[in-house]
């Protein structure tokens, strides 16, 4: 039986005069449905991601996609602590990025793979609440157990794992989990994170 959405709205960051409603209405959601993510919105996902921006445009990222019920699906499951497991295999699409260590013209050190592939992963997301999906991106895996599970090279950094999917009941999680669900969201002011010297909110 296919979870039904809730209304998330309590999710959505307050309206700001002149900041598009897509980066208001995206969060973290941990209750993904059972209905399954076309082909061609995976693809517009990954096309989204492939037009960020990156140092000496290297695009240092890679994206291994799973399906649930699929191969590549269950090695990046396998991956994920416990804790991660109890929801993101409700999920049904689990992605796992990776970010090349070096630039590809002259082999130097990209000190910026993983920044320039959280970027990619940031607009991914983005384009998944344009479509009516939601991403949950996860720091809690074996990087090395999933390093060995796809044979990924050691010039080749392991970035995270985002479910990505539909909304669903959190009815469905365990009770810490569902609090936090159906918790407002809330985030530091800009004066405690834009400077104009250290520590000292910029004039905005």
């Amino acid at each position: 039986m296919e979870l039904k959405a809730w209304d998330d709205k309590h999710k959505h960051a307050p309206a700001v005069d002149g900041v598009h409603e897509l980066f208001l209405q995206r969060w973290s959601p941990r209750a993904f449905a059972a209905k399954p993510v076309s082909k061609e919105d995976l693809r517009k996902l990954f096309e989204a991601a492939r037009w960020s921006a990156s140092s000496y445009n290297e695009q240092p990222w890679r994206f291994l996609v799973g399906v649930k019920g699929d191969e590549t699906y269950q090695k990046i499951y396998d991956a994920l602590v416990e804790f991660n497991q109890q929801w993101a295999g409700h999920a049904p699409v689990l992605i796992l990025s990776a970010a090349r260590k070096q630039f590809s013209h002259n082999n130097a050190p990209n000190q910026y793979g993983l920044y320039d592939t959280g970027a990619a992963t940031a607009l991914l997301m983005l384009e998944a609440t344009h479509l009516g999906l939601h991403a949950h991106s996860m720091a809690g895996f074996d990087h090395e157990k999933a390093r060995a599970a796809f044979g990924i090279p050691e010039n080749f950094e392991i970035g995270a794992v985002t479910a990505v999917g539909y909304l669903g009941d959190p009815a469905m999680l365990p009770e810490g989990m569902r609090k936090q669900e159906e918790s407002p969201r809330g985030r530091k002011p800009v004066e405690e994170i834009v400077f104009s010297a250290w520590e000292k909110p910029a004039a905005l």
